[in-house]
C-alpha cells in the first residue's frame, strides 16, 4: 500500500478550498505512492484545471447527472471500488456535513481506522498521527493508526493552501457509476436567499448571542461582516430565541468554524459554544460583563456595549476601506 486518495469537495462548479487544503497536507506528508484525488458530481471534468501544479498524480473523475447530489450509497461505493484498487495508505476527506457522512462508510467498508475532525496530520519516523481536539476542544488528542489503510477527515479552513507550482495538468481517468438500487435520493435542494459565505469556509466570523436581545439588531453585524467580508454566526441561545437560523450556530450542536478572525459579540463563552471557535486564529470579544468566560480565550477583549462598539467599529472600516 502507498500513496494517498483525496476524496475531493465541490460545490456550484467550483472546487472547494477544504480540496486545496487536503492536497497541500497530502503533499507536506511526503509519502511514497503519489497523490491520486477522486472528483465526483456533474459537469466537474473542466475542475481538473483548477488541481495544475497541485503535484496531484492522478484525478479519477465521477462525471455524471446520478452524482450530482451527495448520494451516501453511490458515493461510498465509488469510492471504496477505486480504494481497492490503487491501495492508497491514507484517504482524506474533508470533516464537512459530506465527508463526516461519508468517512465512516469508507471505514467499515475497507475495515480501515478512522481519525475525524483532525486538525492536522504529522510524521513521527515513520508513524502517522493525526491530532485532533477532544472534550469541546478542552484536549487535544495525538493518535496513530493500527490498520493498514488509515482515514483521516481535515477540519475545513485550518490547513494552509500551497501556491500551484507551474499549470501542469494532472493524468485523469474516468470512473463508471455502478447500477446500485438506492435507499434515497435527493429531490430538491433548499438554499439560503443571498450571497452568504459558508460558514465553515468564512475567514472572517461575527458572531451573536444572547446580548444581542432582539432579532432586528442582527442588522449590525450584518454590516460589520459585510465590511469585513465575513459571515454571521450565532450561539445557540440566540438560535433558541428564534432570532437567527440554525444554519448560522456555531458550537458543539451547531458548527466548527476556524476562521482567522473570529468576532464574538453578547456572547458569554459557554464551553459548548467555545468548542466550536476556539481554534480560531485571532478572537475578539465584545461583551459589557467584564467577567465574561469568553475573554478567557479571546485575543482582544472589549468590555462595553455592543450597540454602540459595533456600529464605531463598522464606521471606522468604512473609513479605512
Amino acid at each position: 500500500m502507498s500513496g494517498v486518495l483525496v476524496v475531493a469537495e465541490q460545490r456550484d462548479g467550483e472546487l472547494k478550498k477544504a480540496t486545496l487544503e487536503m492536497i497541500g497536507k497530502a503533499v507536506s506528508l511526503g509519502l511514497e505512492g503519489g497523490i491520486h484525488v477522486v472528483l465526483l458530481g456533474s459537469g466537474v471534468s473542466n475542475m481538473v484545471a483548477s488541481l495544475a501544479g497541485r503535484e496531484v498524480t492522478k484525478v479519477y473523475i465521477g462525471d455524471d447527472a446520478a452524482l450530482k447530489d451527495y448520494q451516501p450509497e453511490l458515493y461510498s461505493d465509488m469510492v471504496t471500488t477505486l480504494a481497492r484498487q490503487i491501495q492508497p495508505n491514507l484517504i482524506l476527506l474533508a470533516a464537512t456535513s459530506t465527508g463526516k457522512d461519508l468517512a465512516p462508510k469508507l471505514s467499515a467498508k475497507l475495515g480501515a481506522g478512522l481519525a475525524p475532525d483532525c486538525t492536522d496530520l504529522i510524521m513521527e519516523g515513520n508513524t502517522l498521527m493525526a491530532i485532533r481536539p477532544i472534550y469541546a476542544g478542552k484536549a487535544i488528542a495525538k493518535v496513530s493508526f493500527k490498520s493498514e489503510t488509515k482515514i483521516a477527515s481535515l477540519r475545513p479552513n485550518v490547513l494552509p493552501v500551497p501556491e500551484a507550482a507551474g499549470d501542469t495538468v494532472p493524468d485523469t481517468e474516468n470512473l463508471s457509476v455502478p447500477s446500485i438500487e438506492l435507499k434515497g435520493k435527493v429531490v430538491q435542494i433548499l438554499k439560503q436567499e443571498g450571497d452568504q459565505i459558508e460558514l465553515t469556509e468564512a475567514n472572517v466570523i461575527v458572531s451573536g448571542g444572547r446580548g444581542m436581545k432582539d432579532p432586528a439588531n442582527f442588522k449590525i453585524l450584518e454590516d460589520l461582516a459585510k465590511e469585513l467580508g465575513g459571515a454571521v454566526g450565532a450561539s445557540r441561545s440566540a438560535v433558541d430565541e428564534g432570532w437567527i437560523d440554525h444554519s448560522h450556530q456555531v458550537g458543539q450542536t451547531g458548527k466548527t468554524v476556524n476562521p482567522t478572525l473570529y468576532v464574538a459579540c453578547g456572547i458569554s463563552g459557554a464551553i459548548q459554544h467555545l468548542a466550536g471557535m476556539r481554534n480560531s486564529k485571532v478572537i475578539v470579544a465584545i461583551n459589557k460583563d467584564p467577567e465574561a468566560p469568553i475573554f478567557n480565550v479571546s485575543d482582544y477583549g472589549v468590555v462595553g456595549d455592543l450597540f454602540e462598539v459595533l456600529p464605531a467599529m463598522t464606521e471606522e472600516i468604512r473609513k479605512v476601506k
